[in-house]
């Protein structure tokens, strides 16, 4: 499956030109040309990596970076590229969670070099992750789930879910972003999501006392351990 990179750069030609590198060597590529747009992107959309700029509009990227860490609480790569070679800047973004600091100008070969790097060391991290949330674990290199101790069995459909939606906790994940991720660019109708959601709540919460599974009306499914804002 292609890796999935956002790039996040106010500089219309160099974005085209890195987008067009990337697709060539087979990635699937998407842009914001500022921090708020990159902010949507990343809640509405799963990426293997974004690529981010500093001195963007609005937003800027240290701030961007920050976000990305604590408050969609993600441990997506990051590579901050940008023309800024300050040591106290370097500094700052690996302390705020950048995985890589790239200064322009620098060749496409380098930069996807560090790309790919970067997404095969998450991808290795990722198959020996534990996810949990309050009792409930699930080891994505087995894709083994246990809750209090007890071991569950999940079809593969609600599994992938399961493993979606913890990944996002205890963020709001909406139904199009689940049926894209599961179901690809033909995802199957709303019908289906509901009867899958139905198997796995029926096996994740109904034996147990604490409900983790939420419906968020007319926009989709979180799981957490409290119950979410009224």
């Amino acid at each position: 499956m292609a890796s999935s990179v956002l790039i996040v750069e106010d500089d219309q030609d160099l974005a085209r030109n890195l987008a067009d590198f990337l697709e060539l060597k087979g990635y699937i590529t998407d842009h914001a040309a500022d921090g708020l747009t990159a902010m949507h992107l990343l809640a509405a959309n799963t990426y293997d990596l974004v690529v981010i700029d500093l001195m963007l509009p609005g937003l800027d990227g240290l701030t961007l970076c920050r976000r990305i860490r604590e408050k969609l609480r993600s441990r997506l790569p990051v590579v901050v590229l940008t023309a800024k070679d300050e040591l106290d800047t370097k500094v700052s973004a690996f302390d705020i969670g950048a995985d890589d600091y790239v200064v322009k100008p620098a060749a496409l070969r380098e930069i996807e070099a560090r790309i790919r790097a970067l997404i095969r060391r998450a991808g290795r991290e990722v198959d020996n992750e534990v996810l949990e949330v309050g009792d409930l674990r699930l080891h994505t290199g087995t894709m083994k789930v246990e809750r209090a101790g007890r071991a569950i069995t999940l079809p593969p459909v609600p599994l992938k879910i399961l493993a979606l939606l913890m990944r996002r906790s205890p963020n709001v994940v909406h139904r199009s972003v689940i049926q894209r991720e599961i179901w690809g660019d033909q995802p199957a109708d709303n019908h289906a999501l509901i009867v899958h959601m139905h198997t796995l709540r029926s096996t994740v919460d109904k034996p147990f006392d604490r409900q983790l599974v939420h419906t968020v009306r007319g926009f989709g499914y979180r799981i957490a351990h409290e119950q979410p804002p009224l």
